[in-house]
């Protein structure tokens, strides 16, 4: 059964997400991938067996690496977070799934992808608290939710690490990173995020809940702004890692 993220907190909450699992037996389902028929899950068999799982990967920036070690640019550049793992490379069919849960609004994806993040894991994740990158407020009041909130909240629920949900914010709003070349993303999201509680960073190790690292511009500045809040250790927690161009120019 693919749980639908409840936004309401407590007995509502509880009471939403039965009713809805409910629903979810009751009702035929059908791939969200391909429309075949496949029972109470979100994907058939052959989709889910399609999807382009991570390997061995550098265990900083994520992208593939040979036995799992750090890779050359983080050697040279260390990041401003500490780690990063992910379950999937971002390419077909997967990129497909994605867009579907964040701009089609197919909310049943977040409880999979969660799924699918723990199970990616060779350990649990040792954390102090987790949060989750905060959208601009038109982009989230366009779309009506945050897809990396969504996801956090399952993997909160099911980890038992405290959510963070409003310690930071996006304090402007930006082109999506998506819109712009690799080699401009990092200035367009120069000073877009602050802590809005500080006293619950400071001294704390975090993990840091996103849908997809593609540049990592994104992370990088969020964890720097964590660090300067006073986080100890940050890691990146995502469902996919984009593969970079063979000619980034």
């Amino acid at each position: 059964m693919n749980p639908t993220p409840s936004a309401a907190p407590g007995f509502r909450g509880r009471l939403r997400d039965r009713l809805l699992g409910f629903a979810h037996k009751a009702l035929p389902q059908t791939c969200a991938l391909c429309a075949m028929p496949c029972a109470t899950s979100l994907l058939c068999a052959g989709c889910a067996a399609a999807l382009p799982r991570m390997g061995p990967a550098c265990p900083v920036c994520a992208l593939p690496s040979t036995r799992g070690e750090p890779c050359g640019r983080c050697l040279a550049h260390l990041p401003a977070y500490d780690r990063t793992t992910a379950a999937f490379i971002y390419a077909y069919p997967l990129d497909q799934l994605v867009q579907s849960y964040k701009y089609r609004g197919m909310l049943a994806c977040a409880g999979w992808f969660a799924g699918a993040m723990l199970e990616s894991r060779a350990a649990p994740p040792i954390a102090d608290a987790m949060v989750a990158v905060p959208l601009a407020k038109s982009r989230q009041r366009e779309r009506g939710f945050n897809q990396a909130l969504e996801i956090a909240k399952f993997l909160a629920r099911h980890t038992g690490i405290p959510l963070l949900a409003a310690a930071v914010e996006r304090t402007h709003d930006t082109p999506p990173q998506a819109s712009l070349p690799w080699r401009d993303r990092a200035g367009n999201v120069r000073g877009a995020y602050a802590c809005a509680q500080p006293d619950k960073i400071s001294g704390r190790r975090l993990l840091v809940v996103d849908d997809v690292m593609t540049t990592g511009a994104s992370l990088e500045e969020l964890a720097k702004t964590l660090k300067r809040a006073g986080a100890v250790h940050l890691e990146n927690w995502l469902i996919a890692r984009t593969l970079p161009p063979s000619d980034p120019a």
